[in-house]
């Protein structure tokens, strides 16, 4: 063997190596289509049961026999139906990155994200046949989607709730949109969710602002936000239990209520209802007394719950205690119907309800605390509800409030969805696209200020409960919940209309169901 053949033997070795490993990793990167039919995988970058929307999306998948696997974090309670979902947790971030500044715990968090993530959706045994991703957050989710869909022959589907890039502009008020760190994650928002297999919208406006600016290739549909089944009005006997029995210890420990709420005695009464076993047997109805027939089956030989005509209005917002709901507006506008109630006689007092949790609660609430110091008419209390418990204080509440002002302009508040769910009138804070679900003195109101969303405080809910009003939006609401006559199932090329009020189910069963059920490759439903 020739002195120069050995020499050359370790190069053509590692010649051999490294197309052995090119070809293996073309092999694992290259496109492909090995997916398992009617299988999904949703990727939640946040906590699974505060996402109500891809939770509803997983319930209808369960619904049409799709396996269905949930990525995303732990921490509240999930809708029952999930149990049949497979739930794969990812990791929180370690405590001491909290103390971190922004600019050093944003990289070190995404680098164990794309980790977790990649790892999850790596180790289902068959590949799903569609990837859901939820938008925003954007970084990382997008690409890694993107990729894992590539490489495990996916289809992704990217629900655009709103934009990253533009709640990342937030952090940065003098800058905004033009500061370094958001015009790059403008660009990987625009480059990993462009050419996605399809694109859901809660809005038209964000489904044109996308397609004009960015030209997004694939399956475009507008998949406005409705109520599930389960939301609707609630019966004096379930506002009853609710506040006899779930919320009655922890409202009876706030020292903030003690002598504000109606005298009541637990399990027989409550600040909003009573029974014939009341020990305050002279309080009136505000419902038609129930049949003697009709018995409660928890309290034995007493009929059933009505609602008491001096309860004090029920008002609820739910919030996320984020810098895109400045709750101020709601705190002045306390204020404000304070002094007005105690100058006039026809203004009720006020419970209001906050629900939610996230990084500006204490501080708000702490504010609250010192108000409520000088009020007699007004009480703010914040209470986390599971899930089963939500739409039932929705159900029961007089008036809905949303502070949502949108970073993009593009989305709409599904907590708004959710009141019409159970015919709950709103006064919500006006931004571009909210007239798509809020329609102005027809199912809710429109404020700009404080003083205004007073103002209309005072109107709806002057000669309460007796409030016409309040009672004509509510109307409204509950004709426009009525299923319309025509067959669950239309073409998805035609428009309907925002008026025509379906639930979460038909009207998924209306744009998504053919999505996914055939491989329908048209660039507008």
């Amino acid at each position: 063997m020739s002195s120069d053949f050995q020499a050359a033997i370790p190069r053509l070795v590692a010649a051999a190596v490294v197309a052995w490993v090119t070809w293996k990793v073309w092999s694992f990167f290259k496109p492909r289509d090995e997916h398992t039919l009617r299988s999904v995988a949703i990727v939640v970058l946040g906590d699974i049961g505060r996402s109500p929307r891809m939770m509803y999306h997983a319930e209808s998948f369960i619904e049409n026999d799709f396996f269905t696997e949930i990525i995303g974090y732990g921490g509240s309670t999930l809708i029952p139906s999930l149990e049949k979902a497979q739930i794969r947790y990812l990791p929180e971030p370690p405590r001491w990155m909290r103390k971190l500044p922004f600019l050093i715990s944003a990289p070190i968090k995404v680098v164990l994200q794309v980790l977790s993530i990649f790892i999850q959706l790596f180790t289902i045994p068959n590949p799903p046949e569609f990837i859901l991703v939820q938008n925003p957050p954007s970084i990382p989710t997008l690409a890694i989607v993107w990729l894992v869909g590539r490489i495990r022959g996916s289809k992704v589907i990217i629900d655009w709730h709103n934009l990253g890039y533009s709640i990342l502009a937030m952090r940065f008020p003098r800058q905004g949109k033009h500061h370094p760190l958001v015009c790059l994650a403008k660009w990987f928002e625009r480059t990993f969710g462009r050419t996605a297999y399809a694109h859901l919208f809660v809005t038209e406006a964000m489904r044109n602002f996308l397609v004009e600016e960015w030209d997004l290739q694939g399956i475009k549909v507008v998949l406005h936000d409705r109520p599930p089944r389960r939301f609707h009005k609630s019966t004096p006997q379930g506002i009853h239990d609710l506040f006899a029995v779930k919320l009655e210890k922890s409202l009876a420990s706030d020292p903030s209520l003690k002598g504000f709420l109606p005298a009541h005695d637990a399990p027989y009464s409550t600040a909003f209802t009573a029974t014939d076993a009341s020990s305050k047997a002279h309080i009136k109805h505000d419902t038609p007394p129930p049949p003697a027939s009709v018995i409660d089956p928890i309290y034995s030989g007493v009929k059933a719950p009505f609602l008491r005509e001096d309860r004090p209005a029920l008002l609820v917002s739910s919030t996320s205690w984020t810098e895109d709901e400045d709750f101020s507006i709601l705190l002045s506008a306390l204020g404000e119907y304070e002094i007005k109630a105690a100058a006039a006689n026809k203004l009720p007092k006020l419970l209001v309800i906050l629900t939610g949790k996230g990084p500006l609660r204490d501080k708000y609430m702490s504010e609250v605390g010192e108000l409520q110091k000088q009020w007699h008419w007004v009480r703010c209390v914040n209470r986390w509800l599971e899930a089963e418990d939500y739409p039932v204080l929705l159900g029961a509440a007089d008036l809905g409030i949303s502070l949502h002002a949108s970073s993009s302009g593009l989305d709409l508040p599904m907590k708004v969805v959710d009141m019409f769910g159970c015919a709950l009138p709103v006064c919500a804070l006006d931004f571009s696209c909210l007239s798509e679900l809020v329609k102005d003195g027809k199912n809710g109101l429109v404020f700009k200020d404080a003083s205004q969303l007073a103002e209309q405080m005072e109107t709806l809910l002057t000669g309460f409960p007796d409030c016409p009003r309040l009672s004509k939006l509510r109307s409204n609401l509950l004709r426009g919940s009525e299923r319309p006559t025509s067959p669950a199932y239309r073409s998805p090329s035609r428009e309907i209309s925002n008026d025509v009020w379906e639930t979460w189910d038909e009207n998924w069963a209306r744009y998504m169901r053919p999505l996914i059920l055939q491989d329908v490759r048209r660039n507008e439903l």
